[in-house]
């Protein structure tokens, strides 16, 4: 429900966002531009998400257009926000401006990060205006520099931050840099309507290939195709054959799942495996982990546990890496595997499948949701 107060809104006009002030007003009034006649009924409301009707659109001379499709969110902390966009990035208080890079919402946005591309403001010029080869204009998609990450969650001291950065940096002593995409990670001060508070962010590489679902089929026929989506071709050039594109695979597969037992075992934590894009397959057949940025401590002598978000994580990421050395490996997980044994014993994994449709049902998501990032 809305409050009496000063409520802002976002128009676009002349192509940047201006904000409109209104006072006083309840679901379903009509709110007027500046005192204007011209007036704008918002009859839906959901939560702290005002909808604009698309019929708006068109109208009038100070609205040039509404974004339909992006709703315009009362909440102004960049971590409640469910998405970002470019000025919520150039809003906040440490990005330098005017900006050196133009910042691009990536396709995935998580639960746990906002996930955004930093790029090459010449290569969005020429993404937009194209360039001229022998004669023809193409309009190649800007490649970003590095990925900025911002982290929803909330730390309330200093440690509980640097602990945080502490579990990213145990996964990169296993995994990196062959497995595991590159991350320089910080922590600022975040300014929000005068309050301070810690701020958890990283600008890692950006990794180019296929996302690599546990839960696919990942047969010879898939990756074959995965292959080809990307060239299918060597670092050196030269095209792989798909017999040698297998075997690639699967000797990277096999020191990818090597390691992540080794992270289990000796330093009792684990990724999230099961997250939707979580695993990239590049060109040159490894598997790389891109989100970092929910590490589970692994129990071993636990019930079955949920993260802050309510998702059994640590069972359903080494659920997927059972997945991935059955499939990739072409291996049966023995029954005196000091991991299997434990979390794909048939009665936890009930468990598991009913947190995990208990979590799906909190968070509106599809049934065939593999995980969270």
């Amino acid at each position: 429900m809305w409050t009496n107060g000063s409520v802002s809104l976002c128009f676009l006009e002349g192509g940047k966002y201006k904000p409109v002030d209104f006072c006083s007003k309840q679901p379903g009034d009509d709110f007027f531009y500046n005192g204007s006649n011209h007036a704008v009924n918002f009859s839906q409301t959901q939560g702290n998400t005002v909808s604009v009707p698309a019929a708006y659109e068109r109208k009038r001379n100070f609205c040039k257009a509404v974004r339909v499709g992006r709703p315009v969110f009362m909440t102004t902390d960049i971590r409640e926000k469910p998405s970002i966009y470019e000025d919520d990035v150039l809003a906040l208080n440490f990005i330098r401006r005017p900006a050196v890079y133009t910042y691009r919402r990536h396709y995935r946005q998580g639960l746990r990060s906002h996930i955004m591309e930093v790029l090459n403001p010449k290569d969005t010029q020429r993404e937009s205006k194209g360039t001229i080869i022998d004669g023809l204009r193409f309009y190649p998609r800007a490649i970003p520099s590095k990925m900025l990450r911002i982290f929803r969650m909330r730390f309330e001291t200093l440690k509980a931050a640097t602990d945080e950065v502490s579990r990213v940096r145990t996964i990169a002593v296993y995994l990196a840099p062959d497995h595991m995409a590159m991350s320089e990670e910080f922590l600022v001060t975040y300014e929000n309507h005068g309050k301070r508070s810690i701020l958890l962010c990283g600008l890692q590489e950006y990794v180019q290939g296929e996302i690599l679902d546990p839960w696919d089929f990942l047969n010879e026929d898939h990756l074959v195709s995965l292959g080809r989506n990307m060239g299918g071709q060597r670092a050196e050039g030269s095209a792989w054959s798909p017999d040698q594109w297998i075997v690639r695979v699967r000797e990277k597969a096999k020191t990818f799942v090597e390691r992540l037992k080794q992270i289990i075992l000796e330093a009792h934590h684990v990724p999230d495996l099961a997250g939707v894009g979580n695993l990239i397959l590049t060109a040159s057949g490894k598997i790389k982990l891109v989100d970092i940025n929910n590490v589970s401590r692994v129990h071993f002598d636990s019930p079955v546990r949920v993260d802050n978000r309510g998702y059994p994580v640590t069972d359903k990421s080494i659920e997927a890496l059972s997945l991935l050395e059955q499939k990739l490996l072409q291996t049966t997980p023995r029954g005196d595997d000091p991991i299997y044994k434990i979390f794909l014993n048939p009665k936890r994994m009930e468990d598991v499948k009913a947190k995990e449709e208990a979590f799906n049902l909190a968070t509106g998501s599809a049934p065939s949701y593999s995980g969270t990032s």
